[in-house]
């Protein structure tokens, strides 16, 4: 069993930035790949960006060269680097991991992001 433990979220004014972070309870080599999701009220979960244990990142259209995925192997956490907010980023955000032994997904608790002024 896998836990992901997220931090990080809160509210923002528009334009500002916050910084996402996941914790695995394992090495995060052992899950490819990890990544961010976000679900706003009344809308279906969506990807936000997913790095894979070979360095390889995929964003969403909506959080290309604002957001940033990275992650610090020997502390296994994936951050989430969000610039320039918007009021449509507000959503829940949940990090995301799938073990590489047997493609079992896991989810993170989520974590609350809300841009207003």
């Amino acid at each position: 069993q896998v836990q992901l433990v997220e931090s990080g979220g809160g509210l923002v004014q528009p334009g500002g930035s916050l910084r996402l972070s996941c914790t695995a309870s394992e090495n995060i080599f052992r899950l490819n790949p990890m990544g961010w999701y976000r679900q706003a009220p009344g809308n279906q979960r969506e990807l936000v960006a997913t790095i894979t244990r070979g360095g390889i990142i995929n964003y969403a259209d909506s959080a290309k060269g604002r957001f940033t995925i990275s992650r610090d192997s020997a502390k296994n956490t994936v951050h989430l680097q969000m610039n320039s907010l918007k009021p449509e980023d507000t959503a829940v955000y949940y990090c995301h991991a799938i073990a590489a032994i047997n493609g079992i997904n896991y989810w993170g608790q989520g974590t609350q992001v809300t841009v207003s002024s």
